[in-house]
């Protein structure tokens, strides 16, 4: 069974098309990665996904079921949640309360009820903080819960919303960027708190640029280069495949472990040592010029 399938989806920006016709398909229980330099269309194509840009054509189905053209909140009810690329939390409010802002969707409560305190209303309050607070100390935060948000290390601002977006109850989450900014051990921490994630019963779609996270953690891989998929596949699969050897390297066939090393740090193996490749906007890690 196909959990999330995406059909030649495309969206463009004036004369700048930055999904092309893009279409793949993500099965439960799996992780996979959507790799490409700045510019290749992965943010664009979360934001289509979760419904914050519509696809100008194509289709995105979840569970056999569409959801082109739902709004946010619509597609969050239907089982997929997300964080971004930079955390927007509300600094001013707890670390705590940030959480149980993502547990709203559980909540069969309306305004006027939490305003008057009607029945039932103050026991619902203590079952989204106890949720919340679960979250919480699933990503190891449980002791900052009464801190406020504004607060946090950027490491920090990162797991509480992922908390907040596992406090959905999910069954698929985006995950836009979710090493950056993070220190070598941030990371290793965090590629184990994903597969423990999965392992949960949530599957997982990431846009990442840290390659070895990526190769490490991935079941699954696919390729944008300006809009478009030029690969897809198991990561060994995605290291010699030509296609990213030729965008990547200049189209010489190079063992899998030098295309990982292109991948991993944009230098060719051809060049000088020390030598890089500068990426442009346009143009992925392994184009441009030699510095």
């Amino acid at each position: 069974m196909t959990l999330l399938e995406v059909k030649h989806v495309r969206r463009s920006f004036g004369g700048l098309v930055a999904v092309n016709g893009v279409s793949f398909s993500v099965n439960p229980g799996r992780i996979k990665a959507v790799i490409g330099p700045n510019g290749a269309g992965k943010t664009t194509l979360f934001n289509i996904i979760s419904g914050l840009l519509k696809a100008d054509a194509g289709q995105v189905t979840f569970k056999d079921r569409s959801i082109t053209g739902f709004k946010p909140y619509q597609i969050a009810r239907a089982g997929i949640s997300r964080t971004f690329q930079n955390p927007s939390l509300f600094f001013q409010m707890s670390v705590l309360e940030n959480v149980m802002v993502g547990r709203h969707r559980r909540s069969g409560r309306e305004f006027a009820a939490c305003c008057l305190r009607l029945p039932g209303q103050p026991k619902e309050e203590r079952s989204i903080r106890e949720a919340a607070l679960a979250q919480l100390d699933y990503v190891g935060l449980a002791h900052l819960a009464g801190f406020p948000a504004g607060g946090l290390s950027f490491g920090q601002r990162r797991m509480v919303e992922l908390a907040r977006a596992l406090a959905t109850d999910p069954e698929l989450l985006l995950l836009d960027e979710p090493a950056s900014g993070l220190n070598t051990r941030e990371k290793e921490n965090l590629g184990a708190l994903i597969r423990r994630i999965r392992d949960r019963g949530v599957t997982v779609l990431l846009v990442e640029h840290d390659m070895t996270l990526v190769m490490d953690l991935s079941d699954d891989i696919l390729v944008l280069h300006n809009g478009t998929i030029i690969a897809e596949g198991s990561p060994v699969t995605i290291q010699s495949d030509p296609n990213v050897i030729s965008t990547y390297l200049g189209g010489e066939f190079r063992p899998p472990e030098e295309v990982e090393l292109a991948l991993l740090t944009g230098e060719r193996p051809d060049t000088a040592p020390g030598a890089r490749v500068v990426p442009t906007r346009s143009s992925p890690v392994g184009e441009g010029a030699v510095r």
